[in-house]
């Protein structure tokens, strides 16, 4: 039976007790599922990257963790509330970042900052301290006095994060933060939500469709594809079951290479095939050849080149890079439709 005291209010969230948690969410337009049963569980002090293509749902599933929209079915348990009941409590403790972020560009940083802190129930004083100290942080500081309109898109984005942490929230939640942001804007904003996320216990949930971005910063990810979460997990472990059922790459260079060593590691049970990779070469500028394996193979392949009295000069196996791995859980989410 499920545990109800999951959705009573709480003046606080245990370390080991989700801080977000959706069951078997679903939003439904129509005959079209926006978000179709979704499950998922991020603890106190996580950056969970939520990753798909645009027109996935993550948008639709960030309104109805923030109580914005209604679910179709299924719950959500944000901080120990439920969002479709006690939307107010939610906006208190939950800062949410969207792409483009509204400030009153006639106003400087600072006066948007202490209107939001004033907003949240800070006093004038509070709300001007509290507001100094996270332009500091963001690196805003010098523009303090800056109006808002004359903020670069990067500079905005750093200002909204400072907005949505004026109330001191437990969770900030990111739908694609670093849109239309130049790489090196990039590069400093994940920088930002790393160490504030680090420095003061911030759960973060970043919504994106940039694989790299995501990977850099975030401890799990989350695969979402029409509306489903194919797959969740840290990088290690999502890889790890890929190559659990797919096959493997093993990358080895030799030297001399020659037509009996090749024919050797071929005949091996294990081996589907081998190809030369063109122009990648080792430090030492031995030609790399790979090798499609549907087991673990590194061992024999390494015995087999020394076997042959060959110098063994490179060999690893190929890990999948988050590019990969969506790659790969995208594919096989579109043959179980077939």
């Amino acid at each position: 039976m499920m545990n109800m005291t999951l959705y009573q209010e709480k003046d606080y969230i245990r370390e080991e007790e989700p801080i977000i948690e959706l069951q078997q969410l679903t939003k439904q337009y129509g005959d079209y599922k926006a978000v179709d049963q979704l499950n998922l569980t991020i603890h106190k002090g996580e950056i969970f990257g939520l990753l798909g293509p645009n027109g996935a749902g993550k948008t639709t599933t960030i309104l109805m963790m923030l109580g914005l929209t209604e679910p179709t079915s299924g719950r959500a348990v944000i901080c120990g509330l439920d969002p479709t009941r006690q939307a107010l409590k939610i906006k208190s403790r939950v800062g949410y970042l969207p792409d483009d972020i509204g400030f009153y560009d006639d106003r400087t940083a600072l006066d948007n900052l202490v209107y939001t802190a004033r907003l949240n129930g800070l006093s004038k004083q509070e709300a001007r301290d509290r507001a100094l100290i996270l332009l500091k942080k963001t690196g805003l500081i010098e523009h303090a006095e800056k109006k808002a309109g004359a903020f670069s898109r990067g500079m905005r984005q750093r200002l909204g994060l400072a907005d949505v942490l004026i109330k001191n929230p437990e969770v900030i939640i990111l739908d694609e933060p670093t849109l239309g942001i130049d790489p090196e804007g990039v590069k400093e904003l994940l920088e930002l939500i790393s160490s504030l996320s680090r420095d003061e216990g911030l759960t973060v949930l970043l919504s994106s469709h940039h694989l790299h971005q995501v990977q850099q910063i975030c401890d799990r990810v989350g695969l979402f594809v029409k509306g489903q979460l194919i797959a969740s997990g840290d990088i290690q472990t999502l890889a790890k079951e890929l190559h659990q059922e797919g096959h493997l790459h093993i990358e080895v260079g030799a030297s001399p290479w020659t037509s009996q060593l090749e024919s050797a590691i071929q005949a091996l049970d294990g081996v589907l095939s081998l190809y030369h990779e063109e122009e990648q070469k080792n430090s030492e500028g031995v030609p790399i050849v790979s090798i499609m394996c549907n087991q673990e193979m590194t061992s024999k392949i390494a015995e087999t080149v020394l076997a042959s009295q060959a110098q063994l000069v490179y060999l690893r196996r190929k890990d999948y890079g988050l590019d990969d791995i969506y790659h790969r859980y995208f594919e096989r989410k579109g043959e179980s439709e077939q």
